[in-house]
């Protein structure tokens, strides 16, 4: 369970939630610069009651710890499917577009003396396109071929469902290859020392799509598609 409590600096319970920033951004409660308070009282500096803001943020860890306590290698296909979609799928849609205006805002401020902080801003926004097209099609074409593959397997359903496969494997690769160089031009997500909060935030992000993006890659060609081939 969580232990965030009023008393914890801002700064720190963005550190140990990154998502929790998505949440101080839209009530205007400085994380950043102005992150050295404690909960209580940057919520009534803003004019807000201490205890709802908190009850905001508890939402948002306890969500994340949620989806982190679930073992999802042993689910059947239907489960596991659906398991991909609600937990990765649906958690690109949301946090992708989140992240976007602060990893613009670094590299706006940042990537004149930082230079690497543009190819960041590169790679985010290739990844960012090419995961939602990859997702979309696994949504709403190959998961579907999948489930009725495996329900009522057939020569004709193996021929249309093998390529699909295939292919987004080409594609978990060539996500594997963008993050890698990301965690290469950041040196492992590590900040500069002199790095501002904004900074210290995209890196922390990036880290966790990182790791959430092998998570759902391994969960698709380790276990849902490795059962597909063992049945075609």
């Amino acid at each position: 369970m969580s232990t965030i409590t009023l008393d914890q600096h801002v700064s720190d319970i963005v550190t140990a939630t990154p998502q929790s920033a998505d949440l101080f951004r839209s009530l205007r409660i400085d994380y950043c610069c102005g992150g050295k308070l404690p909960l209580r009282k940057a919520a009534i500096e803003r004019g807000l009651e201490p205890e709802d803001v908190l009850a905001q943020v508890l939402q948002v860890s306890e969500k994340q710890e949620t989806r982190q306590q679930l073992e999802p290698a042993s689910f059947g296909e239907k489960t596991l499917i659906a398991f991909i979609q609600e937990k990765y799928h649906a958690g690109l849609r949301e946090e992708l577009p989140l992240l976007a205006p602060y990893i613009t805002k670094v590299a706006r401020v940042h990537g004149d003396h930082h230079s690497h902080l543009l190819r960041v801003q590169e790679i985010f926004k290739l990844l960012r396109s090419e995961l939602i097209d990859h997702t979309d099609d696994e949504d709403a074409n190959v998961f579907p071929l999948i489930l009725d593959y495996l329900d009522a397997p057939t020569a004709a359903k193996k021929e249309s469902l093998a390529p699909h496969v295939t292919e987004l494997e080409q594609e978990h690769d060539n996500a594997g290859r963008l993050l890698h160089e990301l965690r290469e031009i950041t040196d492992n997500f590590t900040p500069p020392t002199e790095a501002c909060g904004t900074y210290r935030l995209v890196y922390a992000r990036l880290e966790q799509f990182e790791k959430e993006t092998f998570e759902h890659v391994h969960l698709e060609n380790n276990v849902l598609f490795e059962r597909v081939r063992a049945a075609l």
